[in-house]
């Protein structure tokens, strides 16, 4: 038996770690994975037996979903409703034909284009939106799979290769022409790859924030008319473009040009072919799905029924989650968490006002921009508006599906006109996670994660409360001072409200984090301490913060508080999972977080007679610690 002294994560998951196993249609199984599931069945279960909504777009939502599970349907349209999609591309003719439809590709087809024009809040100025670029996704999870010695570069390729054949037979292309295509996606690819961010890089999100005058960017990318893109898509030209990807930028003409126009051409084909399997039949479903699965270490393709309520919440997410968060969420709990919040706020507000290593000056700009901090609990007000327009009738689900995606592609460039409505939930009621919003100074937490191992009322003490849903809720505070939000003010901009020293002191601290996390082995890689900085850094705040609440209630009990840190934790999943998350993922894994955050706090030690020798030692000068 493991020693918590030796193992927090081992000790307390034990029983978990050896009678849980890994659902075959999951790479993993951790315990938000358990509340998902627990929602699924909850909503599944409801959405049979409900015969109707009182809400009207529930009543389309029903309507689709069961459209969605009809698998004889799907089969009986065959690939029909994807034609006249790959007609658009099969009638490209050269690549001047391919720039002059652009603007209609982008804005009213289903066919992917190599680079991305996005709506985006603009970081400087946040009730503002402005016009970002950036390139387009790889076939591979993240640029260090494309290293030559990466272990599975080859076997991915390869596997992709003869999956995308599979595919396009069944479309009805010839072999040769569909491995002509294949070979050509993966030519292509690897020019994308030379040129796209890191993960390192996109986990940086301040650093994303480069400028471009509208005039410079038309001018420097001259194999595209971006002047005419721009004004298809907006109506007009913006007075600046904020480019995301500079490498994608600079090398932009040696991405698209006419010399590259068959490989193009071939990737836009085989994107689109791969994409529109998930709404045909079931043998192409479980084809295109094939890849994924290959990436993850995922056995199985998930059932019919399942596969049909993903699709279906998808698309109607918002209203889904507002019928959880009316169905499933109560007003004590609403108010029982709000409390919690209010508390940690004013937990961080104390212990910044007698933080040691910042100036009075931060200081209060920090106690301002906590002041300043909205918080979202439960589920929104109301749904968008767009929702109205998701009407089923009775043409295929692709078909269906590729009309929503129009709805939704011109408001999401008729934004750039509207001020940024600081009220809109990025993520659904039903949704097990929590989020915070630099660029609105807002934190969210929607109805699903408020259960059991994270909160209960009746189930879970205050202590263990605090330890579950407290230390999210502080994390997420906490993110408003990490190596991210820290560059964002009250207001939500991005505005460097910290002293030159303040900031260099804080930077330090970041690099400590950092070493701490940095090249530990796990799952036959390692850590890269740079990637998830910024969430180690919340977890780090959240949970001292989380701790102090707890300790202000008459019956704190930290072992509860901290065993309560470790279960939330808990996770099983395949390696190659595990693998591509250490490449991508700015969370550190699940074990990493329960053990090593503890480990920086004296409470910790004490509460559980941990000494050195201990596996969970650390020594004190080795206990970093911010906020």
């Amino acid at each position: 038996m493991v020693r918590l002294q030796d193992d927090l994560f081992e000790a307390v998951n034990a029983d978990w770690l050896t009678h849980t196993d890994i659902p075959s249609d999951r790479p993993r199984i951790a315990a938000f994975d358990e509340l998902v599931i627990h929602n699924e069945q909850t909503l599944m279960h409801d959405f049979v037996t409900i015969d109707t909504f009182d809400e009207p777009v529930m009543t389309e939502f029903a309507k689709f979903y069961k459209k969605a599970g009809d698998f004889i349907e799907r089969f009986e349209f065959g690939t029909d409703p994807v034609r006249p999609e790959i007609d658009k591309i099969e009638k490209l003719s050269d690549y001047a034909a391919l720039v002059a439809r652009l603007p209609e590709l982008i804005l009213n087809a289903q066919v992917p284009v190599p680079f991305s024009l996005s709506v985006d809040t603009d970081m400087k100025d946040a009730v503002h939106y402005a016009l970002t670029f950036s390139g387009a996704g790889l076939i591979l999870p993240d640029t260090t799979y494309y290293a030559e010695d990466h272990p599975r570069k080859s076997e991915l390729l390869d596997f992709y290769v003869a999956n995308t054949v599979k595919i396009l037979s069944d479309f009805g292309y010839e072999q040769a022409i569909a491995l002509n295509h294949a070979k050509n996606i993966v030519k292509f690819d690897a020019i994308l790859a030379q040129y796209a961010n890191t993960s390192e890089e996109w986990a940086k999100y301040a650093e994303l924030y480069n400028p471009v005058p509208i005039k410079a960017f038309i001018e420097a990318l001259t194999t595209v008319p971006f002047a005419d893109v721009i004004k298809g898509l907006l109506g007009k030209l913006p007075d600046k473009v904020i480019v995301y990807e500079k490498r994608v930028y600079a090398n932009f003409d040696a991405i698209m040009n006419e010399a590259n126009f068959e490989l193009i051409k071939s990737w836009m084909l085989v994107k689109l072919i791969r994409s529109s399997t998930h709404y045909l039949s079931d043998d192409l479903r479980i084809l295109g799905s094939e890849f994924s699965r290959k990436l993850s270490g995922t056995s199985e393709a998930r059932s019919q029924e399942k596969h049909a309520f993903d699709l279906a919440t998808d698309q109607y997410s918002q209203a889904v989650g507002l019928y959880y968060g009316h169905t499933y969420f109560g007003e004590t709990a609403k108010a029982d968490v709000k409390r919690m919040t209010t508390e940690m706020i004013k937990v961080y507000q104390e212990r910044l006002d007698k933080n040691t290593w910042l100036s009075r000056p931060t200081i209060d700009k920090a106690i301002k921009k906590l002041d300043a901090m909205t918080v979202f609990i439960g589920f929104p007000d109301k749904l968008p508006d767009i929702y109205k327009q998701f009407t089923v009738t009775h043409e295929s689900i692709y078909s269906l599906v590729a009309r929503f995606n129009v709805v939704r592609s011109h408001r999401h460039y008729a934004k750039f006109n509207e001020p940024v409505d600081k009220t809109e939930w990025h993520m659904p009621a039903h949704m097990v996670n929590a989020y915070f919003s630099p660029d609105s100074n807002t934190i969210v937490f929607p109805a699903a994660i408020l259960q059991k191992p994270f909160y209960s009322e009746t189930e879970q003490t205050k202590s263990q409360n605090y330890g579950g849903i407290g230390a999210v809720i502080a994390h997420e505070i906490s993110h408003a001072f990490d190596n991210n939000g820290a560059l964002f003010d009250a207001f939500g901009n991005m505005n460097n409200w910290w002293t030159d020293e303040d900031f260099k002191a804080f930077e330090t601290k970041q690099e400590l984090m950092i070493a701490e996390f940095d090249g530990l082995d796990i799952a036959g890689a390692k850590v890269n301490g740079k990637l998830v900085v910024s969430e180690n850094i919340a977890d780090a705040g959240g949970l001292t913060a989380a701790m102090t609440a707890a300790l202000r209630e008459t019956d704190v009990d930290l072992k509860a508080f901290f065993t309560q840190w470790g279960e939330i934790w808990r996770i099983k999943a395949s390696q190659e999972y595990q693998q591509m998350l250490l490449s991508m993922d700015v969370h550190a894994p699940g074990k990493l977080r329960a053990n090593i955050q503890v480990s920086n706090l004296d409470e910790f030690f004490d509460t559980f007679d941990v000494k050195e020798g201990d596996g969970m030692w650390r020594s004190e000068t080795d206990r970093v610690k911010i906020w």
